[in-house]
């Protein structure tokens, strides 16, 4: 797994709070985090020489940079000497407003042929052999296998091409739908919100630009 998805899962696990699960997925980042790659913000001095203390950002930790719409623009604190990698992030929920499952959103500059990257992630009781099917305003949907499962949840890693993300652009909402492993005759429909979808990729190609 490469760095960028270990950093990817380590933000999900934070999201659903299970860090427990992100230390056994990311133990190359955790490592790097235990040896002291951190980085002090907001020192506080005061003229009587208390302090106030310092935060202190760890390797692997998620924030919120702007909010788009129903996207929020998320980058995933990197060791140190590292770009931040950034993604697009929305909740999901399901028919009945239950939020159940997340999709992360990155792009991929220099690739040749995939415009994007997501990763799609549902609970532990979804059925893996179903896959995840994806639509765009009722258009003809896609079928993406699963990678792998954590204590977190399952995560299938998803390609974008140019012409998906033209049809994310133009699109009014997109639908996830995944079947519950303890009801196969039944389907689990996620929206997804295209609100917002165009400022926070834009957002997301300059936020990883390399540094000059």
């Amino acid at each position: 797994m490469s760095d960028f998805f270990k950093l990817l899962t380590l933000a999900a696990a934070i999201a659903f709070g299970t860090a427990a699960a992100a230390q056994t997925t990311t133990d190359e980042t955790t490592n790097e985090a235990e040896a002291g790659s951190e980085a002090e913000t907001g020192a506080g001095e005061r003229a009587d020489g208390l302090s106030t203390g310092t935060e202190l950002e760890q390797v692997g930790q998620t924030y919120v940079v702007s909010e788009h719409g129903d996207w929020d623009l998320r980058c995933i604190r990197a060791p140190e000497g590292q770009q931040d990698p950034c993604q697009l992030y929305q909740l999901l929920e399901d028919q009945n407003g239950n939020s159940v499952a997340e999709i992360n959103m990155f792009n991929l500059p220099g690739d040749d042929e995939l415009a994007a990257g997501a990763t799609i992630v549902t609970p532990l009781e979804t059925l893996l052999t179903r896959q995840v099917r994806l639509s765009v305003d009722g258009g003809k949907a896609k079928v993406y296998p699963f990678t792998f499962c954590t204590p977190v949840g399952c995560f299938a890693r998803v390609g974008f091409t140019a012409g998906d993300i033209a049809a994310f652009r133009a699109g009014n909402e997109a639908l996830v739908v995944v079947v519950p492993a303890q009801a196969p005759d039944q389907q689990v429909q996620l929206t997804v919100s295209l609100t917002g979808f165009t400022a926070g990729y834009n957002a997301v190609v300059e936020a990883t630009k390399p540094a000059e």
